[in-house]
């Protein structure tokens, strides 16, 4: 028989939606053994929604069955979920900044970080890799140690490592970044850890490289043994090139269709890698603007069709993510925002998106005719399993960290939760 609450605990169980439970009854219970069950919700799991409930307890999620039957427990409380949708938090590998603050600027690096973060959580994302353009040295060593790997709280979405998007790239290709501290790695982790800076270098998560410098396949090697991902961009590769760096280890692609050659039908490029013969397509992924301006909606489509399971969702949200039009600043040079597009000042070049992950989740969904499930899969399973944490973020398997979402069936979102706590709540919802 199954432990039984008394009519009065059982009352104090069953509480509404969000309701603040009593402290008076949580006062005997040590905080990491609470147990939450939410019900009345359809879960993301393998993808698809699956009308299951959902238990959470020491801010992981943990087995019905076991729970039930081999330790004899039930929930202390009940979270109805009003038939909404619960995924899991949403993950960012591509963000320069926010809500004023950019990551480039060195003055202020804790603050934006941890203003981004909170700020964060009120658009679905749970963890993020805050990322650096390419800079001059000083920056990157003033900046990186200041930046270390964090996790989610009711602070904060959790913080999975920088991503360090130069300064070794093309110029040809250079987009927002400034050209004058683009430089050559010259093939040594010398010239890596000079430009990054020893104490820097072990808080980065993913480099962008651009495969067609020399000596790249063997620092490629290298970063791979280090535990960085390799992410492929800024570049003029050749698809040659481009299949060279995906054997020597590199897994991910920057943006994928800005800032590289255009598909051409005798060389197509680094993009000819999503249906490349020559790889392993399964360890293949590529970040993808899907804000409907950096990324036609047919090119979505294309690349939805080719390659399906290397799609992950990435903001490259700018410090004006969140304010209105004007300018401001990213990295060591300033951008304008023309009717919500940010442009590099004086010019028609694209320097980054506005867009909050769940306008690209929607955007990506409305494009592609995708199922809800795989588009949200796209902002979450998939990054994941970039950074090779698939197991404990992006999933709402048994034994993952709670950091999840609940959202209708607009992508409109209700609330967000991390280690089992709600961190935000929409009240015009």
């Amino acid at each position: 028989m199954l432990n039984q609450l008394d009519s009065a605990h059982q009352r104090e169980r069953e509480t509404s939606f969000f309701a603040n439970p009593s402290q008076e009854f949580l006062a005997d219970i040590p905080h990491q053994d609470i147990i939450t069950k939410f019900w009345n919700c359809r879960i993301l799991k393998k993808g698809r929604f699956l009308e299951e409930d959902l238990y959470v307890r020491n801010g992981k999620i943990i087995d019905s069955e076991e729970l039930f039957y081999n330790e004899k427990k039930v929930p202390h409380f009940d979270v109805d979920c009003k038939g909404m949708y619960i995924a899991p938090g949403l993950i960012d590998l591509q963000i320069n900044g926010g809500f004023g603050f950019d990551f480039s600027y060195y003055k202020d690096t804790e603050l934006a970080v941890k203003t981004v973060a909170k700020r964060l959580l009120s658009h679905g994302v749970t963890a993020f890799c805050p990322t650096i353009v390419t800079s001059p040295n000083y920056i990157y060593h003033d900046i990186l140690p200041k930046i270390k790997k964090t996790k989610g709280s009711g602070h904060g979405a959790a913080v999975l490592g920088v991503h360090a998007e130069g300064p070794f790239i093309n110029k040809e290709k250079k987009g927002a970044h400034p050209e004058k501290f683009i430089t050559d790695h010259r093939g040594t982790m010398l010239s890596i850890k000079e430009a990054y800076g020893s104490h820097g270098y072990e808080n980065i998560a993913i480099i962008t490289l651009a495969p067609e410098l020399r000596h790249t396949d063997q620092i490629i090697r290298k970063l791979k043994k280090d535990g960085i991902v390799v992410s492929l961009g800024h570049t003029t590769a050749n698809l040659t090139q481009s299949e060279s760096a995906v054997k020597h280890g590199a897994t991910f692609i920057t943006h994928l269709f800005n800032a590289m050659l255009p598909f051409h039908h005798r060389d197509p490029g680094i993009v000819g890698l999503l249906s490349s013969d020559q790889i392993d397509l399964e360890k293949l992924y590529y970040g993808i603007i899907s804000d409907g301006i950096h990324t036609h909606a047919c090119a979505l489509r294309m690349a939805h069709k080719v390659h399906p399971n290397g799609m992950v969702l990435i903001t490259d949200a700018l410090s004006a993510l969140g304010l209105s039009d004007g300018r401001h600043t990213i990295g060591q040079m300033d951008i304008e925002i023309k009717n919500g597009v940010a442009y590099i000042a004086g010019t028609n070049t694209l320097c980054g998106s506005t867009s909050t992950m769940l306008d690209c989740v929607k955007f990506f969904h409305k494009s592609t005719g995708c199922s809800m499930a795989f588009a949200l899969q796209c902002a979450s399973w998939h990054p994941a399993k970039v950074l090779h944490i698939e197991k404990q973020k992006g999933t709402l398997e048994v034994g993952a960290d709670a950091d999840f979402i609940i959202i209708n069936e607009y992508f409109d979102l209700f609330s967000t939760w991390v280690a089992g706590e709600m961190v935000h709540k929409t009240t015009n919802l």
